[in-house]
């Protein structure tokens, strides 16, 4: 397999235009608030890993931002990038890479961001250890990704349920791992926060499952699941029924790590 390519960017490369049309992808409460957080981007260089659709990094795009880059393993989602970049006739640019492997100069950006994708990456500190190394001086990088649990019985019904969902699915990570990536990489880390969700009201099983052709046989095996368990467990994971549906509300947690400026840490 390429250097270029994952297992998981074979498969969205083939349903890239599914989560160019997600609603859980184009829009969230966290990414309200990672916005509220950063403030203005006028003049800053911002990097997008495992951009996917680029709703992220186009989201930076009206703030007049220097540059904006998005970098992503699967083709057709870096096409479905300069697809939505032209109708929203905002400048970006694409490159293909894995996030393990980062094609860019050291101190090359201001901001690096990666959402709803860490979970998938095969060398996770690897990883961050390459999206810290592209900061410049007092540079940030902001992740929301899918959050681990700190129970180890829910955590592991988390982990079930996420592979049911997604096969290319590695590990999602609990805060406190987050924060010691972040750590590990150099980055001071003064905004850590769990406990946060991409659905305001929850994804019906059902959709959730189309985003990402899960195909009928995993979206009945989630179903029969989240029949069986305890509904502390459900409710733990923040996931709520009605009648015989059941709403996933993605729960994530977001990490912002700050670059220490040069003789400070």
């Amino acid at each position: 397999m390429p250097a270029s390519e994952t297992l998981s960017s074979r498969r969205f490369d083939k349903i890239a235009e599914n989560f160019a049309t997600s609603e859980v992808h184009r829009s969230s409460p966290t990414m309200a608030a990672l916005h509220e957080t950063l403030g203005p981007q006028k003049g800053s260089a911002i990097c997008d890993v495992a951009c996917g659709a680029g709703h992220l990094a186009l989201s930076f795009a009206d703030q007049d931002p220097a540059r904006v880059v998005c970098v992503d393993p699967a083709p057709s989602m870096l096409e479905s990038v300069r697809k939505l970049a032209a109708e929203r006739q905002a400048a970006v640019e694409t490159v293909q890479s894995v996030a393990e492997e980062l094609p860019f100069e050291d101190a090359s950006f201001d901001l690096v961001v990666s959402r709803l994708a860490p979970h998938h990456f095969q060398d996770i500190r690897k990883a961050v250890g390459e999206m810290a190394r592209l900061l410049r001086p007092g540079g940030r990088l902001a992740v929301i990704d899918l959050e681990g649990n700190a129970d180890p019985e829910i955590d592991a019904l988390n982990h079930e349920l996420e592979i049911l969902h997604d096969p290319t699915h590695v590990r999602s990570y609990t805060l406190d791992e987050w924060v010691g990536f972040l750590q590990g990489a150099g980055l001071n880390v003064p905004v850590a926060r769990g406990g946060q969700a991409e659905s305001r009201t929850g994804v019906p099983v059902r959709r959730w499952c189309e985003i990402a052709s899960s195909g009928a046989e995993a979206e009945a095996a989630i179903r029969r699941r989240l029949a069986e368990v305890p509904a502390a467990h459900r409710e733990a994971l923040g996931i709520r029924q009605e009648g015989e549906e059941f709403f996933i509300p993605v729960r994530t947690c977001m990490v912002i790590g700050v670059k220490p400026l040069a003789g400070k840490e």
